[in-house]
This record gives structure tokens, C-alpha cells and sequence, in this order.
């Protein structure tokens, strides 16, 4: 067994999507490349509704696949197809949007006000690309959840772990998607197939990762006086983490413990010609995206 390495830690960045909802990305817009195939990870977690209420109303999107995953609060979602429906804490959906779709997501807080969830994109490759939409929407319920004897619980929501398999199948990358909770000052090593690109995003407590001896924070740019300085964040929270190859990853949970999402796909390695919500192989293809946009005819028929 080979020991991934911890190539790059770093922050997720606040910005501005939809109508005005406040979230911090993790990655996205950048080099397709670094985490192929997937293209960009959004946290969006408010304690006030006025950051989230305006929503994600209509857009587009086509060759690409959508990962909404609820932790607390709704979203709910319609689109051009004619489908709706509402998602709840704890609950899953997975959008291919293959040819093209429209549709739209509105969060809502719960009783206390508090909207908290993920996306991540996922490319399709060129064979799949003008595929048929379709959901996946899973229930928190359908998800399996494994209980280890030291206390680490993994929810599996998409691929196989520890002899559960996730209730999302079909999906182009085939990756694993692993919501974990690692308790106080537990280390645990987890297997991650060689052939796939890997990711951990940190979202509660603290630890440190490849074989680390104890927990560290990320170094930071703060400003502290009007002064920009260094300063290393112990807390962990919203922090991105890639490694590099092998076959398993190592964590150290701190006095808190750890919950993190551990996400891993198989590369696509094919060009990619991207604007917006639009993903395609070639700049021709994407232009033709945005003429069937304007010519209305941007949802394919079915067949």
C-alpha cells in the first residue's frame, strides 16, 4: 500500500452565485485539469436568509453533471422538463444534464434559519455529452451509513466502501463520495483506488492529513491590524485538500474530531471548452451551446 501525499491545502474562497446567495468555493473556474473530472465545489452555508433566499433561479446547463448534497435547511428545484420536487437534509441529488437543461434551486433555511449544502460539478466525456437528462434524487434515509468500533462513521453516498455501495449508480466518472466523521483523536486510514484523482474537503473540527503526527492548521494571508500576516487557522473548516497518487490517505482527527467529504473519480482526459454553466470538448461546441440558447432550441427533443 502507498501512502497518498498532501499536495496542496487551501481555503475556500467567499464569492457570489445566482441571485445574490453567498457561498465559499473551493475550486472551480480555474484548470480543468487539477481535479479532472471534477470542475468545481461550492460550500453554501448561511445563518441569515438574506444570503441565501434569492436562490439559483433558471439557467442553463449541458455536458456536465450536477452533485447537490443538503445538510441542513431545503432546496428546492424545478426545471424545463416539468420536474420538481424538494431536498431535504441529509438528502442527495444527482443531475446529468447531458444535451442541455433549464432549471432552478431555491433554498430555504430550517427553523432556525440555517441553509447549509455542497455542489460539485462533474464533466461528462465527449461520448456522453448530448446523453438524455436525468435525476438521481436520494433520500437521506436510502443512504447507507457504516459505523466503524473506534466511532468513525462514513455515509456512502455514491460508489462502494467497507462493503456497503452508495444508492447513485450509472454515473460517468464512476467516483466514490464519502461523507466521514472521524472522533477525537482518532488516526484512520482510508483505500482510495490508484487510477483516481482525489480530494478532501474539511467542513466541522480539525485534523491533519499524510501521515502527519498531529493535527495542523492551513497557513493563511489574515489582515491583523491593518497588516497582512501569516497565521496558521487551526480550525480546519472549509478547507480543501488534494493528494497526489497511491492507494490510501491518512487522517489524524484533533481534540474535536473531523467530519470531511472524501471524493475521488477516474480522470476524463479530454479537452475541455467551458463558459458558464456549459461544458464542452471544443470551442465550436460551445458556441453552438449558446446559438441554441438564443435560437430556443437549446432542450433537445426526446427520443
Amino acid at each position: 500500500m502507498s501512502l497518498r501525499p498532501m499536495i496542496e491545502t487551501r481555503k475556500a474562497v467567499p464569492t457570489m452565485e445566482g441571485a445574490g446567495v453567498k457561498l465559499h468555493r473551493a475550486f472551480g473556474f480555474q484548470d480543468p485539469e487539477e481535479l479532472d473530472p471534477f470542475l468545481l465545489f461550492d460550500d453554501f452555508r448561511n445563518e441569515r436568509p438574506e444570503d441565501y433566499l434569492k436562490g439559483f433561479p433558471w439557467h442553463p446547463h449541458r455536458g456536465i453533471e450536477t452533485i447537490t448534497y443538503v445538510l441542513s435547511g431545503t432546496v428546492e428545484h424545478g426545471d424545463s422538463l416539468g420536474n420538481t420536487g424538494t431536498l431535504g437534509a441529509g438528502d442527495v441529488q444527482w443531475m446529468t444534464a447531458g444535451s442541455g437543461i433549464l432549471h432552478q434551486e431555491m433554498p430555504k433555511g430550517n427553523a432556525s434559519g440555517q441553509m447549509h449544502g455542497f455542489q460539485l460539478w462533474g464533466n461528462l466525456p465527449a461520448s456522453q455529452k448530448m446523453t438524455a437528462p436525468r435525476y438521481q434524487d436520494v433520500r437521506g434515509n436510502d443512504i447507507p451509513e457504516v459505523v466503524d468500533d473506534d466511532g468513525t462513521r462514513v455515509r456512502v453516498i455514491v460508489g462502494e466502501f467497507w462493503g456497503k455501495r452508495g444508492p447513485v449508480d450509472g454515473i460517468a466518472a464512476d467516483p466514490q463520495y464519502l461523507d466521514i466523521f472521524v472522533p477525537a483523536g482518532v488516526r484512520k486510514t482510508f483505500h482510495i483506488d490508484t487510477y483516481r484523482r482525489a480530494f478532501a474537503y474539511v467542513f466541522e473540527g480539525q485534523a491533519a492529513f499524510a501521515g502527519a503526527s498531529a493535527p495542523t492548521g492551513v497557513l493563511l494571508e489574515k489582515e491583523v491590524a491593518g497588516q497582512e500576516v501569516n497565521i496558521r487557522d487551526m480550525s480546519g473548516d472549509r478547507t480543501l485538500v488534494r493528494f497526489g497518487t497511491g492507494d490510501e490517505i491518512t487522517v489524524q482527527a484533533g481534540p474535536e474530531g473531523v467530519r470531511f467529504l472524501l471524493i475521488s473519480g477516474a480522470p476524463i482526459a479530454e479537452p475541455v471548452a467551458w463558459h458558464g454553466p456549459i461544458v464542452m470538448n471544443t470551442k465550436e461546441e460551445l458556441r453552438q451551446a449558446f446559438r441554441d440558447l438564443r435560437n430556443g432550441t437549446f432542450i433537445q427533443p426526446a427520443h
